[in-house]
């Protein structure tokens, strides 16, 4: 059960908007205080289940996968993927750190200089201004960058090293922060929910 119990769970605002990725024991105890219901696709629609009515649902209903069941003392309770809470209906406007692997992920772990796509443990930090040109430590001064291209830009401006920027750094909004939430996550059951239309919300700094 323990295993079950670690398992992700996509979280929905009230609005059907994800917003977070929990572990299945946070995601029942919503349940349980009622602060959120449970997500199942049928054919054609999605219906949401209170935790009372997803055990009655999971008895008639075992899943096929034995991974998918929580095992309580007198019964088996199928294992949410999705949930629904039940008042909180906004984005989470998520600070997100200035960290070096941040910077990997925004920058999809290519060098912004040449394009080509590495492994993290061959990728640099550069300042695109550099320092003691009073360039800052910050999101729209900071790029991947390859050792070899890092090497020849060493301490110039990207002019003067006659090397051109690929995209223009800026700080992250929604979608690198929810990718960094959803890590390595990401189940067949909610692709409905991370379409694309879903992260073109324009948030507030």
């Amino acid at each position: 059960m323990e295993a079950a119990l670690d398992q992700p769970v996509l979280v929905l605002n009230r609005l059907w908007q994800a917003v977070n990725v929990i572990g299945a024991r946070r995601a029942f105890a919503l349940l349980a205080r009622e602060h959120a219901q449970v997500v199942h696709q049928t054919e054609d629609a999605f219906r949401t289940y209170s935790l009372m009515d997803w055990i009655d649902f999971s008895t008639y209903n075992p899943p096929m996968d034995a991974l998918e069941t929580v095992r309580t003392i007198n019964r088996n309770i199928r294992l949410p993927r999705v949930i629904l809470l039940t008042f909180f209906d906004k984005l989470p406007c998520k600070e997100l750190k200035l960290t070096r692997n941040n910077v990997f992920e925004r920058d999809n772990e290519k060098c912004q200089y040449c394009g080509h796509t590495f492994e993290r443990e061959l990728l640099n930090l550069d300042h695109v201004i550099p320092r003691h040109y009073g360039g800052k430590t910050t999101w729209d001064n900071i790029v991947c960058s390859c050792i070899k291209c890092n090497s020849r830009k060493a301490n110039r401006l990207p002019h003067e090293a006659h090397m051109r920027l690929i995209r223009k750094p800026v700080r992250p909004k929604w979608r690198p922060v929810i990718s960094l939430v959803l890590g390595n996550h990401n189940h067949e059951k909610w692709k409905d929910f991370l379409d694309v239309a879903y992260w073109n919300v324009e948030l507030e700094e």
